[in-house]
């Protein structure tokens, strides 16, 4: 986001004009509906005090709306589907992890998003729940009223789509993060879906490929087992875009009750979702789980519009949205069709149409799931990891990601644990179509036509048809657990879990490079001594390549080997042999294996060694050099030549060429791709002007020990705490991202003390 105003400037102005830092607290709030505190502390961190749940969403909504406000009015007018109107119909919104065309988008938010209903099953949440969206929207819009238009960012300063928020805009924003791993990358598909006879959809249509949208994570819980001190520690590193409203944002929130957390939530979230108490400390990673079904829909000859079910005909359901354009167009109306498994989709690339004989509709775990805030809210309140996995098996109301936590007992938990469809492998079997297994690597696809193959639903889930915590994967143990988002079935090499529904993920399936890496370092750091968090942190950041380690010694056999090797592969296996096989800024060779492995890393029969379930974390191995050896080094000559195109030299340190830009400089971003078994994962994209720049990897990292007083806790955040370029939060965690320099997190009063910046702020209505 752009803007000419400082924060510091805004914030103390607005300020001055409210009377914030000169009226005691007693008299602010006497009588006040809403009130907080907030103090910052180093890299503009805030530390929001409230006596209630109202006064904790106003603080939260307060300190995010001076860090990001452009992007959350932003994101407020997607989930309201009025992109088309604001931005132009054809210009692009950020959807889950992908980019869709904004009609699409405002089409589907429009149709999908069931606002009556949502409001409706509000009755059903906790009060605080309520509290906490209420509080949160009047805090935002009290900063809007504080702020002025001249406080307000340039990049937004004047915008029509900048307005004040309801509790409805919150419902719309929460549904659209319930579905941000699901059926939200299907929203083109759904949003063009038409009957037989309609003209086609404009814009084109596909599936996400497997591995596509980014969908990324590591998370390590250390019981005491395997910690120096005997207490438990948890190192998280969730991989999230850098731009964008799933950018994490940090906050330290104390409520009533003896609420305290710090930690990150994403744009309109009013609590930490990821972070640590007093007692216990949680990361996430999503999950291999799969959170909708698709059903194959048999329709009634007389009618494409109604669908068999045991061959009763039942009709669809129409919705007829109308999408207002820019100043001078007119409206665009469509009509979306739905049934009682959820709306009808289309991808006519892969044969997924709607024609006179069949349909495609799409059933969604996570849709209407307004149960994740009370499960962060009984994370937050956790004093052991026990309490952590009755908090997440109770509601279901986590969406799409594991749970990995550790105490201060020293006891560790991984919990695959979500809003999972409740079928079985018999049913998955018994209900399979012809179609099924065009559909296998996105989702189950189940028959339609039979009200058997509906969700199950079982006694004591808060929602019918969603798969009990009885039958997804919980453990506890004192050794280790980790994921890197492979299934379930591997938290520890030591431990395979029991077999469960394919709903769950992959059993016995082949690891990805990024998961084998997490078993083989971490195995390895704990050889060498029980972790600490310098362990830890070398762990973290230590920017190995499996693959490298796997592959270059044996390509670079081929290269001595070579009688007469082309130039470019000459060069290519110079350059490679004087790589330390890492992915630090000041590695060279980097992007040269980058680019070679991305061409040769899926490649058919590249392993002479295939994999094996009874050895999954060192299997395949060994590159099948006989049957490939031409194809592999041809694929770094190719590789050494598209870094020419590209004007980066093959020995370029990888800090030169991976970048974060901020104005006119350059920060330097270690960490490299996943699919080169790579933990500390950065997928970057060419950027104008040269080089590669981050766009989704790793963004909050913590380190979270206990002493005897509390957490003890190490964090970067790799983007900043800022979208505002104007901000001093806008690059500074960066920058010490950059250079590896962790940030001891304030969590006690004498340290938040120490660190603060400014004045505490105190706002009240």
């Amino acid at each position: 986001m752009t803007g000419r105003m400082a924060l510091g400037r805004i914030t103390l102005a607005a300020a001055a004009m409210t009377g914030m830092l000169v009226v005691p607290a007693s008299e602010a709030f006497a009588g006040k509906t809403y009130q907080a505190s907030i103090t910052r502390t180093t890299y503009g961190i805030p530390h929001i005090t409230a006596r209630d749940w109202r006064g904790v969403g106003y603080g939260v909504a307060y300190a995010y709306a001076e860090d990001n406000l452009c992007l959350l009015a932003e994101e407020i007018a997607t989930v309201a589907g009025e992109r088309s109107r604001h931005f132009g119909p054809e210009n692009k919104a950020t959807l889950g992890f992908q980019e869709v065309d904004n009609l699409s988008s405002d089409v589907f938010f429009r149709a999908v998003i069931d606002l009556p209903a949502l409001q409706e099953a509000t009755r059903s949440l906790t009060p605080r729940a309520r509290e906490l969206m209420e509080g949160y929207a009047a805090g935002y819009n009290r900063f809007l009223r504080d702020a002025g238009t001249a406080g307000i960012s340039a990049e937004c300063r004047g915008k029509a789509w900048v307005r004040p928020i309801t509790t409805d805009d919150l419902l719309r924003l929460n549904e659209k993060q319930m579905l941000l791993a699901s059926s939200l990358n299907l929203a083109p598909a759904i949003a063009s879906a038409a009957p037989p006879g309609s003209p086609p959809p404009k814009v084109a249509i596909r599936l996400p490929e497997p591995g596509e949208l980014g969908l990324g994570s590591n998370g390590w819980a250390f019981g005491g087992d395997a910690t120096a001190d005997g207490r438990g520690l948890v190192i998280g590193n969730p991989h999230f875009p850098w731009q964008g409203p799933s950018r994490f944002w940090q906050m330290h929130v104390k409520g009533p009750d003896g609420y305290e957390v710090m930690g990150v939530g994403l744009a309109g979230t009013p609590l930490p979702t990821l972070g640590f108490n007093k007692d216990a400390a949680w990361t996430h990673t999503v999950t291999a789980a799969r959170h909708f079904t698709l059903f194959h829909l048999k329709l009634d000859p007389a009618d494409p519009t109604r669908y068999l079910v045991d061959g009763i005909s039942e009709a669809m359901t129409p919705r007829t949205v109308t999408v207002p354009m820019p100043e001078g167009t007119p409206p665009v109306t469509r009509t979306l069709w739905s049934t009682r498994f959820g709306p009808v989709f289309v991808v006519p690339a892969r044969g997924i149409t709607w024609n006179t004989q069949s349909a495609f509709a799409l059933k969604d775990a996570n849709r209407g799931n307004q149960r994740a805030v009370e499960a962060w809210l009984r994370i937050g309140e956790a004093k052991n990891v026990a309490e952590i996995k009755a908090a997440v098996s109770e509601t279901l109301g986590i969406p799409w990601v594991n749970t990995i936590a550790a105490d201060r007992y020293g006891d560790a938990l991984h919990a695959d644990v979500t809003a999972v469809p409740n079928v079985s492998a018999e049913k998955a079997t018994a209900c399979a179509t012809p179609f099924t297994p065009l559909f296998a690597e996105l989702a189950v696809l189940l028959d339609g036509s039979k009200s058997a193959c509906d969700w199950d639903a079982a006694n004591g889930t808060p929602e019918p048809g969603l798969m009990p915590a009885s039958d997804q994967a919980a453990t506890i143990v004192r050794d280790y657990l980790t994921n890197s988002n492979d299934s379930y079935w591997l938290s520890n090499p030591r431990m395979p879990h029991r077999r469960l529904s394919p709903m769950m993920g992959a059993y016995a399936a082949r690891l990805t490079l990024r998961t084998r890496s997490n078993f083989i370092e971490t195995e390895a750091m704990l050889a060498a001594g029980k972790v600490d968090h310098a362990r830890a942190k070398a762990l973290a950041f230590a920017n190995k390549s499996l693959a490298a380690d796997m592959a270059v010694d044996e390509v670079l056999a081929l290269c001595a080997a070579a009688s007469a090797p082309a130039a470019d592969v000459a060069r290519g296996c110079a350059a490679l042999g004087r790589w330390d096989r890492r992915f630090d800024s000041d590695s060279r060779g980097a992007a040269l294996f980058r680019e070679f492995w991305a061409k040769v890393g899926t490649m058919a029969g590249l392993w002479a060694v295939p994999f094996d379930p009874a050895d999954p974390v060192n299997t395949p191995h060994d590159l099948a050099t006989d049957k490939q050896g031409d194809k592999l080094l041809a694929a770094l000559g190719d590789a050494a030549a598209a870094l020419d195109k590209a004007g980066i030299a093959l020995d370029a340190p990888w800090g030169s060429v991976q970048h974060w830009r901020a104005g006119d400089e350059r920060i330097p971003i270690h960490g490299g791709p996943g699919t080169a078994g790579v933990l500390n994962y950065q997928d970057a994209r060419p950027a104008p002007g040269g080089g590669l720049v981050p766009v989704h990897g790793t963004s909050y990292i913590q380190i979270v020990g206990f002493d005897a007083a509390g957490p003890v806790a190490d964090a970067l955040l790799s983007y900043s705490q800022s979208t505002n370029p104007a901000s001093p939060h806008y690059a500074d965690q960066t920058r010490a991202y950059a250079t590896k320099q962790w940030h001891r997190l304030p969590f006690r009063q004498r340290d938040i003390t120490a660190q603060r910046i400014g004045k505490t702020r105190r706002i009240a209505e």
